[in-house]
């Protein structure tokens, strides 16, 4: 683990943000008092068609039309 002080942190940010992304935890002080922890985020990645195949499954009662009562919710007129 890695300390550095905030006015370390401002005049090294990007080597930090480096570091953190290699996989070293970095954290911001004030004075001698650990103040925050500088952490990668994940990201969000790509969709990919399919994912859920087989982790779900419709029925046939699906395709069935709602009972008049639901149906007349669902108009908004």
């Amino acid at each position: 683990m890695t300390q550095v002080s905030v006015h370390e942190a401002k005049t090294n940010l990007s080597r930090l943000i480096v570091s953190v992304l290699a996989g070293e935890e970095v954290v911001i002080a004030r004075g001698n008092v650990p103040a925050v922890r500088l952490v990668p985020i994940n990201p969000i990645g790509e969709r990919k068609f399919g994912a859920l195949k087989g982790a779900i499954s419709v029925d046939d009662a699906f395709f069935e039309p709602l009972p008049a009562d639901e149906l007349g919710a669902w108009n908004l007129d």
